[in-house]
């Protein structure tokens, strides 16, 4: 039995997404939130490709990237606080879904399949860039950082997703492009895909049931 029929003849039934790198390319409006406390600083800014791959740690990676900053700095909670005001202000301007997702998920839903989204942003900043996305009446979950006492890699948002979805976790797949992910998808019992297509560095390293290089390829597993 090839992989694909493997997937036709499974039992799952939903597919869960992270949100930055994977469904959606928010890097644009991220790494424009910590350059402008560069510019403020009259520093210059970092190009975005160097901010790009590290959208996925939030401001915990930008504020690294952008000014060698820790979280164990003195500084670094003022600076964090600073980070997501200038996000909340601007964080719809760039962000889009990535190419092929619109299809994928169209493709998920006319196969009866269920979707949800489990992310580590907070529910302040999720909220409204899904609902800006259309997604926010499509998706049959929508689980953000702090919607649970965790976030991943603890299994408990992706748990809380299958439980929102009235399905076991391992009726459902977990999509994402970083090793967080795919160890929270593993603890769950869900069957993992790491997004090539996201931010994160050396996929075919985390283990993941699969590894696509673009949604379509996803599209083609069903």
């Amino acid at each position: 039995m090839t992989r694909v029929d493997a997937l036709l003849a499974s039992p799952w039934r939903a597919i869960l997404f992270d949100f930055d790198g994977t469904l959606a390319d928010t890097a644009p409006d991220l790494a424009a939130a910590a350059n402008l406390m560069r510019v403020n600083r009259g520093l210059d800014p970092v190009p975005l490709e160097r901010l790009r791959r590290v959208a996925s740690h939030g401001a915990r990676g930008l504020l690294q990237v952008a000014f060698e900053k820790a979280p164990d700095d003195a500084d670094y909670e003022a600076m964090r606080v600073e980070f997501l005001s200038n996000y909340e202000a601007a964080m719809t301007v760039h962000s889009r879904l990535f190419e092929g997702v619109p299809e994928l998920l169209d493709a998920i839903e006319s196969h009866g399949l269920a979707w949800g989204i489990v992310t580590n942003k907070a529910m302040r900043f999720t909220d409204p860039l899904v609902a800006m996305m259309g997604l926010a009446t499509r998706a049959g979950a929508i689980v953000s950082g702090d919607t649970t006492p965790f976030s991943k890699p603890h299994p408990a948002p992706l748990l809380h997703a299958a439980t929102l979805l009235d399905l076991p976790p391992s009726a459902c797949i977990y999509v994402g492009d970083d090793v967080r992910d795919i160890m929270a998808g593993r603890a769950a019992g869900m069957h993992t895909i790491a997004a090539s297509w996201g931010y994160g560095d050396a996929p075919t390293d985390w283990e993941a049931d699969d590894v696509l290089a673009h949604p379509r390829d996803l599209i083609s597993l069903l």
